[in-house]
């Protein structure tokens, strides 16, 4: 049997500057993590000094998940790191099931941290009889026991909505930015693009950060994760642009924008995603494209393959959630991290 198991904790809370206190809340601070991104708990957990708490995670012989968390919870405010990536189904039940047993365990508060959160493409209804599977997540989250949720660049900011609990959804782009400034793109002459009508915000918000102009891709989608660019509008011949998105899937979208931007006199071609699912051929994809550089996030875990990728660049995005966490135990400002 697979386990997804940690040292244990010494049931002391966090001091403002991350590192464990006695003189602080009564409640201690507890992490928990299921299978879908280890690595990421762990460096979290460096971040805050924190050690992980033990949990058996694992299947029973007729495939459904066996949890049993192997400490005391009893009155701690526990936080159970996992996105809902890889197999998303698993990931999403390995955490709905461990809310539920940390719940009937008398834990004081439940976080669940999400930095992917699955699902999130279907959050509104584009056609008859179709779900918004979006909220029927968000609806089992709060069943299970959760009593808080921290994701990281949702899909769609209406996703928010759909909790009757707080969400706070973080952002990976000033981290993001600070990568480019360190590359020295922050000067004149840059373009930050939005792949869609639907991430000019995203984009803008970049392009704000980095003192750079703003493009915008118009396509159609004939067929889901399939597209077709119409349109770019904004001034981008001989100019450096960064593509920036949400997520990367099977890099379809990713890679004919860049195409096409190539195709109309874009100098050097950069792109930023927060999710790198790099589902199907979209590693190759990226290496024979005309990209300079592709830069990803940590909360999904990259693959092997992707790794050896001569054009990808890994930030972690720990800090900023381990800073959430604390700043969530703390009853202090999250937005605060991003002004």
């Amino acid at each position: 049997m697979n386990e997804a198991t940690s040292a244990k904790g010494d049931g002391e809370s966090l001091s403002a500057c991350g590192h464990l206190d006695c003189s602080a809340p009564s409640h201690r601070v507890m992490l928990f993590h299921g299978h879908s991104n280890p690595e990421l708990a762990a460096a979290i957990a460096k971040y805050l000094d924190i050690p992980l708490g033990r949990a058996l995670v694992s299947r029973f012989a007729n495939g459904e998940i066996r949890v049993k968390i192997e400490e005391t919870v009893r009155g701690s405010r526990v936080f159970v790191i996992q996105p809902t990536c890889g197999n998303v189904n698993d990931s999403l039940m390995e955490l709905l099931i461990m809310i539920d047993a940390l719940s009937r365990a008398s834990a004081y508060s439940i976080c669940a941290v999400i930095p992917y959160y699955g699902y999130a493409k279907q959050e509104k209804k584009t056609s008859g009889r179709e779900p918004i599977s979006a909220k029927l997540v968000a609806n089992l989250l709060t069943v299970a026991g959760a009593d808080r949720v921290i994701t990281v660049d949702l899909h769609a900011a209406a996703i928010q909505g759909f909790f009757d609990i707080p969400c706070d959804n973080l952002k990976a782009l000033p981290t993001i930015a600070d990568h480019y400034r360190e590359l020295g793109l922050h000067r004149e002459g840059l373009v930050v693009v939005s792949p869609d009508a639907g991430g000019v915000a995203r984009a803008t918000d970049l392009a704000e950060h980095l003192g750079a102009q703003l493009a915008i891709i118009f396509k159609r989608r004939p067929e889901p994760d399939k597209t077709q660019v119409i349109e770019i509008v904004g001034d981008i011949e001989g100019k450096n642009c960064i593509v920036v998105d949400d997520m990367i899937s099977t890099g379809q979208t990713m890679i004919h924008g860049v195409e096409a931007l190539k195709a109309r006199g874009a100098k050097k071609i950069y792109a930023a995603v927060t999710h790198s699912i790099m589902a199907g051929d979209a590693v190759n994809m990226i290496e024979n494209s005309p990209l300079e550089e592709l830069v990803v996030t940590d909360t999904i875990p990259v693959s092997p393959e992707a790794l050896k990728m001569s054009k990808l660049k890994v930030l972690s995005l720990a800090p900023l959630l381990g800073e959430a966490i604390r700043r969530t135990h703390f009853n202090q400002s999250v937005s605060e991290l991003f002004l």
